[in-house]
């Protein structure tokens, strides 16, 4: 059996305590990034909290570049640059804000799809640019990802409430259009906005929107089921149903529903005045 030779043996010991100095070196200097990485990530939060958004998306990009696994960086920086968007504002520099927002929540999802704070971002900032200039294609896709809430945590009732909410709005702006153009086309026969439809603009509604009203009042009848005094769900739902109301044939079934509609009007007052102790009015 061959012995080492001593000088090979000492070679040998060296390079292996050269490896592990490295080693414990990478491992401080791991360490000490991820240290700095949290402190850059407090004063990001004070920065933010204190209104200075610019001073604050710096801070969370050195905390992130410091620890690429500190989420938490991740999901500030998104929420800062949200935070500066202003909907409908005109400037290349402000839609350039909302896209980093969807930009920086979509890279949290890629590293962890279950984030909710990342999907109700991402949701929420593109209800925001859909509104101004107005975007129906940019309110369906924030739609879809309130459903991929309601796919993680059903039991949650704002996704189904923003369902609804998305749902009117797109089904009220084409009834105001529809009307506005029967006006113009039929300029000795005007009809009101509380006017029921005339058959031809009716059934081209109930066609093109009858199902997503019907979603819209699925969905928020959902949010107040897990939410019994959910008074903006209920408010929403008052709206749906007047939009419904445009849809029907028979004036009874139409009158119906505008009652329904009343009675949430009611109930959403009663809520507001129990919850703020005010004394009901009869």
């Amino acid at each position: 059996m061959q012995t080492m030779n001593p000088y090979m043996t000492a070679r040998w010991e060296r390079r292996v305590w050269m490896l592990a100095v490295v080693a414990v070196c990478a491992l401080a200097a791991t360490g000490c990034n991820k240290l700095k990485a949290r402190d850059r990530l407090n004063k990001g939060v004070a920065a933010y909290k204190a209104g200075f958004y610019d001073q604050a998306i710096e801070s969370f990009k050195e905390a992130e570049e410091l620890d690429p696994t500190l989420m938490n960086a991740r999901l500030y920086l998104a929420t800062a640059y949200a935070s500066q968007y202003v909907p409908g504002a005109p400037g290349e520099d402000n839609a350039r804000k909302g896209s980093s927002a969807i930009e920086v929540y979509k890279d949290v999802l890629q590293r962890d799809p279950g984030d909710l704070n990342a999907i109700d971002g991402i949701g929420s900032i593109l209800f925001s640019m859909a509104s101004a200039p107005y975007s129906p294609a940019k309110f369906e896709e924030s739609k879809t990802y309130h459903q991929m809430h309601i796919k993680l945590k059903p039991e949650d009732p704002e996704p189904y409430y923003w369902i609804g909410v998305i749902d009117w709005t797109l089904a009220f702006r084409a009834n105001g259009e529809m009307r506005l153009a029967y006006n113009k086309a039929n300029v000795a026969k005007q009809i009101k906005d509380m006017d029921p439809l005339p058959a031809k603009p009716r059934a081209e509604y109930a066609e093109k929107y009858g199902a997503l009203i019907e979603e819209g009042i699925d969905s928020v009848q959902e949010a107040i089921k897990l939410r019994p005094d959910y008074e903006d769900a209920m408010a929403y739902l008052n709206l749906l149903y007047r939009r419904k109301a445009d849809i029907v044939v028979s004036a009874e079934e139409r009158d119906a529903l505008l009652k329904q509609a009343d009675e949430l009007v009611d109930r959403v007052k009663e809520i507001k005045q129990r919850k703020s102790g005010a004394p009901q009015t009869s």
